[in-house]
């Protein structure tokens, strides 16, 4: 069984930056790539970003690539999601999950959620 816990969600203004966090309660470094979801109000749920296993692989949506950055610490079962140059477009819920791919249903553990609004 996987727990996770996100963190570092809050209130930036645009252009600024934040930086997510995911802690794992499991060893999930030998098991499950990880991914970053988010989801606006009255929205359906969207891929952010994933990472493989060993952190070698990653893949961006088109709305995030050349901003944000996804990066794992295996010995820490720690997730991160750096978000730089942030638009209004990014306020959401942002979501860690445990899987591999590009649509929820492929991910088998998820997270409660942090907040990350953006003020223009």
């Amino acid at each position: 069984q996987v727990q996770l816990v996100e963190s570092g969600g809050g209130l930036v203004q645009a252009g600024g930056s934040l930086r997510l966090s995911c802690a794992a309660s499991g060893r999930i470094s030998s098991r499950y790539g990880m991914g970053w979801f988010r989801q606006a109000p009255g929205k359906e749920r969207e891929f952010v970003a994933r990472i493989s296993r060993s952190g070698g692989s990653t893949a961006y949506s088109d709305s995030v690539k050349g901003r944000f950055t996804i990066s794992r610490d295996n010995a820490k079962n720690t997730v991160y999601l750096q978000m730089n140059s942030l638009k209004s477009e990014d306020t959401a819920v942002y979501y860690c999950a445990a899987g591999w791919g590009s649509i929820p249903q492929e991910y088998d553990y998820w997270g409660q959620g942090t907040q990350v609004t953006v003020s223009s």
